[in-house]
């Protein structure tokens, strides 16, 4: 039977081994807070993630019927061996909302189905049910875009060059060059003649050689379908998914193809029919245009009791993103252009009005994008989700979040082989007397800078008014370390990304998503795959492409997966590791050759840091040498890119990046999945970079890193309709002794603690 904890059932783990735990056994108290600590990499995630909440859910879906489980993702047993007294999970992490182009933060709350409902009700003239209030049904979509607010337009100079003639190399697309097929056709269509320049041709023939639609004609013998080289190019390429396309096609679409607002409904997304609808002056899509804290406001001004519930319903909604820091998005923001932290919080508004207890919340650092002002409130929450009777896991570094714990887990002592052992478990005031690296590094903070650098320069922005920037003009300086604050929204990223990001010379390294498919891993990721293969040829004298999982030396019966996915019909189907190769992807030929006693399986498995120091070859060791100082020495080579954080491929980015010769670097949020003791670290890579010669100009929240900084730039004095303008540029110093903004204060408080 479960043991007691101060009189409260707790959730028992026993002989836990996912990824690098090393046989962890640890009691969690139920109906409490508990916080999981430890720096990145030391298996938090792996306790918390991938054994409590992935076996609960496991649990969860095994209560279906296999016909249902069949249209499930499938989930393996983590390898742990016990689990007892768990309660329903529900994790609430930072993974994107899907970039599909129809979602919105309207939609994805349902605030914006509850508003349809609202004007099919209440609105005037009276139009029709909801669905004719919904850009995603055809009855109140705008018929000229679709429902997307935003049609393409192909500029025709990007590609032909009207001086030549076809016979000359006149189309620039990709795959249309002279005697390919494409071409052929084109030129032997009879449509026009293809020794004539195209700025030549009549209206006519311009017409048919862009726009005739297909058509068959006789060429020689053949007969072929023409079509204009626009229908063409829209029929080939614009109908499908940008990602799937050959980079140099993709490269093509993205110079070609132009987005522009939808002139049928300025945008909405709309029918003509469901803009005509107003409710106090205000239609559907103005609604969805408001700043939500705004649209709260508006619902509250509406009285009408045939629909009381439904608009005490929305309000509360409303209300609570506004209380959980999001009051300054729309709900027509497109849920794609969430950052992370933004993700999270649309996420948690689902389950604060619940009325299910007894169940697991599981958080993966709430905190992330959040301004050290806005920290309160999301401790509020977890505290509030607590009361109502849920156990509460959170992942978290942040001092302010570690404090309101019932619970303490601290895993470590270091990361990857080095960490997966518990360090301390207890309340704070123990982690903080422990003599562990989390408590040691509680009470830490970084010192203002004694001496601050001189600028070499500026970077000019005038006029910013992307988003709610107010015609912002700032100076960026160069050859020092920049520091952009301000609460969630206040326009940092629009200013940075916006203005600063696009330009010659400037390397951006931020926390979206790694597009590759499950063999990718750091070493394709980076290019260190390359070298290394060519270390392994060299000291065995065969070629490369035998130390390739994607190529000759792959494992036949697994194809270089090391997995085999058994497909099991009604049941969800299982991955089991290949038999052949015992899940090492390569033949047993290839994993004979050794480099220094080490086959192609054993270098991949080899932590960044065990790898640096065992290759001699110069190549490897600078790219290991990078990821090294970037914080990510304990990841495996080989280990799955989908498995990184948002914070680990940032830095991923990063290590690629600082190989080449960039001037400015454009950071953001770089501490996101740091340990306090980490912060150090990077903040000590940030001076190398300044030092070398470099711009670094860094989005951040972390007040150790505004207090390391030469020069901030911080923007408020809110957020939204309140926000983009610079309220303070200068020295951390000066913003300490003067500064009355929002950071300022935060600042103050963070350098004057003891």
């Amino acid at each position: 039977m479960p043991t007691e904890a101060d009189g409260h059932t707790v959730i028992q783990v026993r002989g836990a081994r996912e990824n690098n735990l090393r046989n962890v056994s640890v009691d969690i108290p139920k109906r409490r807070l508990t916080v999981f600590t430890g720096v990145s990499g030391s298996g938090k995630s792996s306790l918390v993630f991938g054994t409590i909440a992935a076996e609960s859910q496991r649990l969860i879906n095994e209560t279906y019927t296999a016909f249902l489980q069949s249209l499930m993702p499938s989930q393996a047993r983590p390898d742990v061996d016990g689990l007892h007294n768990l309660s329903a999970a529900i994790v609430v992490d930072q993974e994107r909302m899907g970039a599909n182009s129809r979602s919105t933060v309207g939609t994805a709350t349902d605030a914006y189905t509850m508003l349809r409902i609202v004007f099919s009700r209440l609105g005037t003239p009276h139009i029709g049910t909801a669905t004719h209030f919904s850009f995603n049904s055809p009855e109140g979509m705008c018929p000229d875009c679709e429902g997307l607010g935003q049609v393409t337009a192909i500029d025709v100079d990007q590609l032909v060059d009207r001086t030549r003639s076809l016979k000359e190399g006149a189309i620039t697309v990709p795959n249309f060059q002279v005697d390919s097929w494409y071409w052929q056709v084109m030129a032997g269509s009879g449509l026009y003649d293809p020794d004539k320049k195209l700025a030549d041709f009549t209206e006519t023939e311009w017409h048919d050689f862009l726009y005739k639609e297909p058509t068959k004609l006789r060429i020689g013998t053949n007969n072929v379908s023409y079509e204009g080289l626009v229908v063409k190019i829209r029929r080939l390429w614009l109908g499908k998914d940008r990602d799937s396309m050959q980079p140099h096609i993709r490269a093509f679409v993205d110079r070609a193809v132009v987005f522009t607002e939808c002139q049928a409904c300025g945008g909405s997304r709309l029918s003509q029919d469901a803009l005509s609808s107003r409710i106090d002056g205000r239609n559907i899509a103005e609604c969805s245009a408001l700043q939500i804290s705004d649209l709260a406001a508006f619902v509250r001004g509406i009285s009408e009791p045939s629909v009381a519930p439904l608009l005490a319903g929305l309000g509360q909604l409303l209300d609570s993103l506004v209380e959980i820091g999001l009051g300054y998005l729309s709900l027509d923001r497109p849920s794609g252009t969430l950052s992370g932290g933004e993700a999270q919080r649309v996420k948690m508004v689902r389950h604060l009005g619940s009325s299910l207890t007894d169940v697991t919340y599981v958080f993966d650092e709430p905190t992330t994008g959040l301004h050290p002002h806005d920290i309160q409130r999301m401790n509020d929450l977890l505290l509030r989700l607590r009361n109502k009777g849920n156990t509460v896991l959170v992942v978290e570094h942040k001092p302010e979040v570690i404090a309101i714990a019932d619970h303490v887990v601290d895993l470590g002592p270091g990361a990857g082989e080095h960490g997966g052992t518990i360090c301390y478990t207890g309340d704070v005031a123990g982690l903080a007397a422990s003599d562990t690296l989390t408590g040691r590094h509680l009470g830490h903070r970084a010192a203002l800078r004694e001496k601050v650098r001189t600028p070499a320069g500026h970077l000019s922005i005038r006029g910013a008014d992307l988003h709610n920037l107010k015609g912002v003009d700032v100076d960026v300086p160069l050859g020092v370390l920049t520091v952009v604050t301000g609460v969630a929204g206040s326009g940092k990223s629009s200013l940075i990304h916006g203005y600063l990001a696009r330009r010659d010379g400037v390397a951006v390294a931020d926390q979206t998503p790694i597009r590759g498919s499950r063999r990718s891993n750091p070493a394709t990721y980076t290019g260190l795959l390359g070298p290394i293969r060519n270390a392994f040829a060299k000291a065995n004298g065969v070629k490369p492409a035998l130390f390739s999982a994607n190529s000759e030396g792959a494992c036949p019966h697994c194809n270089g997966i090391g997995l085999v996915y058994t497909d099991l019909a009604m049941m969800a189907g299982v991955a089991t590791v290949c038999e052949r190769c015992e899940g090492r992807r390569f033949t047993s030929e290839v994993l004979a050759y050794t480099l220094r006693g080490r086959n192609i399986h054993e270098v991949l498995e080899m932590s960044v840091t065990e790898a640096h120091a065992f290759f001699t070859e110069r190549q490897p060791r600078a790219v290991l040498g990078r990821m090294t100082d970037v914080g990510l020495g304990y990841l495996r080579l080989g280990q799955p890119l989908n498995t990184l954080s948002g914070g680990e491929r940032q830095r991923l980015k990063l290590a690629i990046q600082m190989a080449e010769p960039s001037t400015v670097y454009v950071l953001d949020e770089p501490t996101t999945g740091l340990h306090m003791a980490d912060v150090d670290k990077l903040l000590a890579l940030l001076d190398r970079l300044v030092d070398d010669g470099n711009t670094v100009v860094v989005i951040e929240h972390h007040q150790a890193v505004m207090a390391h900084a030469d020069w901030l730039i911080d923007l408020g004095p809110g957020g939204g309709h309140d926000g983009g303008r610079v309220v303070f540029t200068g020295t951390p110093a000066d913003l300490v002794a003067h500064g009355d903004t929002l950071t300022g204060h935060h600042l103050r408080e963070y350098v004057t603690a003891v």
